[in-house]
């Protein structure tokens, strides 16, 4: 039973006025909206469009961000109420912490380690490939064996800004979140260029017919590892285009709306949390869909999706430049450029907080979660962090990362989505500021939708997050477990068969600034 001991919500909001783990409470609504909308629009958008549309969906690009948009829809609602019942740094992890106890808890830590650390990892690789667009439009070449993952020795760039990022973190939240709204102001503005400019070159030939019909996918001699695991265990027949085909293209750019979790994983340092992560979490959600959506429709009206290169690091700048707009390619280069940076940032924030709940948990070595003396920033953690992403960046290319980002998310939202409809019936006491609508239906809904997702990865995807999970249950047993300050205090969290004790809840107190 000590696996599935729970820590009570209210000693999770006692835990965040330890003043050895005491974070700032300095975000307000706009600035987590401004976060979620700054780590959602990414190498999801700027890279990944190319690929799906060239391998999977063809014009109907479109529909895939939209079905990807309703399984985050669904899991947003659930995570909108998680974050305003318990505004503790942690995310999934810690709601998952007082709802289905320790041993899940681990395991969606974990996976949230997984989704942070490897997406900081792809936006920096993302990064790296716009960054080397733009040195090729000033004359610079960079040699492929610092410039390139799979083709050099190492990805050099990428390393550069994940450490640059890295100390950036550490110096501050409220410096990152300002940083983040100028950037985002870029962001915004680069869309907005892509989708009135392209509006005008659109060639509505390109988007007949608007879902390809389906075709034998290539066989690559990988067997089952390269092929959406579904067609596996049902034995379909593989195929890309076509309705399977928008749907697999869907799993794949659910990458682009990773993030707008991390707005929840930052609930300890809102202002007012109760009301500000709800807002935050649903409107930068909304936000970025009507702009994937049109972006989607853009890129392939003004190309052909047989004339895209899947391979291409860059695929909104090809197309203006295909188009003969280089203005706007350059244009679009420099802001993706810029705006990857703040993506990597956000994500390697939302991974820091998760270890540093973890941390003083006891799940992790407890010194990571001492926080700075003049920042008020977890700073140990987010060095190991930072180091992390820049190795993975370096030596790892954007396909294999996105590919487990993906697994990991939604694998994540299925539990949080569980976890809802748990806590409504263990506590139904607690005062909630937000309130899922029709929750048991929504929960179903977005956990049917998540898991379908992910049976549309591949294979080998999914034998990696295995590897990553397995690796995962090696360390709680034999760490994790053994310094757990739940079990190190005796207590199971059940002594009032409620999941904890039987205080009313009251959030923490806003504390002054250093």
């Amino acid at each position: 039973m000590s696996l599935f001991r729970t820590k009570s919500i209210e000693q999770s909001i006692r835990d965040t006025d330890d003043p050895d783990t005491k974070l700032r409470k300095d975000l307000s609504a706009l600035d987590l909206t401004v976060f979620g909308v700054g780590v959602i629009i990414g190498a999801g958008i700027f890279v990944l469009t190319g690929t799906v549309a060239a391998s999977n969906s063809g014009p109907a690009l479109a529909l895939s961000f939209l079905i990807a948009a309703v399984a985050c829809g669904l899991a947003g609602l659930c995570y909108a109420e998680f974050a305003s019942t318990v505004p503790v740094a942690g995310s999934a992890y810690t709601f998952s912490y007082a709802t289905l106890g320790e041993l899940v808890a681990w395991t969606i830590g974990w996976d949230l380690v997984l989704e942070f650390t490897i997406g900081s990892a792809a936006l920096a690789a993302g990064f790296s490939g716009y960054f080397q667009t733009v040195l090729d439009i000033v004359g610079v070449t960079l040699p492929t064996q610092v410039s390139s993952a799979s083709e050099g020795f190492v990805d050099l760039p990428a390393v550069v800004i994940a450490l640059l990022v890295m100390g950036l973190l550490i110096r501050g939240t409220k410096e990152s979140s300002a940083f983040n709204l100028v950037v985002v102001g870029i962001k915004l503005l680069v869309i907005a260029i892509v989708i009135v400019v392209g509006l005008t070159l659109v060639d509505v030939g390109n988007w007949t017919p608007f879902i390809p019909d389906a075709q034998p996918t290539p066989d690559t001699g990988d067997g089952f590892r390269q092929l959406p695991l579904i067609t596996s265990l049902l034995g379909i027949e593989p195929a890309v285009f076509g309705l399977g085909g928008v749907i697999a293209g869907s799993a794949v750019v659910f990458f682009a709306f990773i993030g707008f979790d991390v707005v929840a994983t930052t609930a300890e340092e809102a202002k007012n949390p109760q009301r500000d992560v709800p807002i935050g979490i649903l409107s930068s959600l909304a936000i970025v869909t009507v702009l994937y959506a049109a972006v989607s429709l853009v890129i392939t009206g003004v190309q052909s999706y047989k004339d895209i290169d899947p391979n291409d690091a860059a695929p909104l700048a090809t197309a203006f430049e295909a188009a003969g707009v280089t203005w706007v390619r350059d244009v679009v280069a420099v802001g993706a450029c810029i705006g990857l940076i703040v993506v990597c940032m956000i994500l390697m924030l939302g991974q820091s907080r998760v270890a540093f709940a973890m941390a003083r948990d006891g799940l992790l070595p407890r010194g990571l979660a001492r926080t700075h003396p003049r920042y008020g920033t977890p700073h140990r953690i987010t060095l190991v962090t930072g180091i992390v992403v820049a190795a993975l960046a370096g030596f790892l290319d954007l396909e294999t990362l996105s590919n487990l980002v993906n697994i990991g998310t939604l694998f994540a939202f299925v539990l949080v989505s569980i976890g809802v409809v748990v806590l409504r019936r263990k506590r139904p006491d607690l005062p909630r500021a937000f309130r899922t609508p029709a929750a048991p239906v929504v929960a179903t809904l977005a956990v049917l939708m998540c898991v379908y997702l992910m049976l549309n990865l591949t294979g080998e995807t999914w034998e990696r997050f295995v590897i990553w999970m397995a690796i995962g249950f090696v360390v709680y047993f034999a760490y994790g477990r053994r310094h757990s300050r739940l079990g190190l205090e005796g207590d199971d969290g059940e002594r009032d068969g409620s999941g904890g004790a039987t205080d009313e809840v009251s959030p923490a107190p806003d504390r002054p600034r250093d």
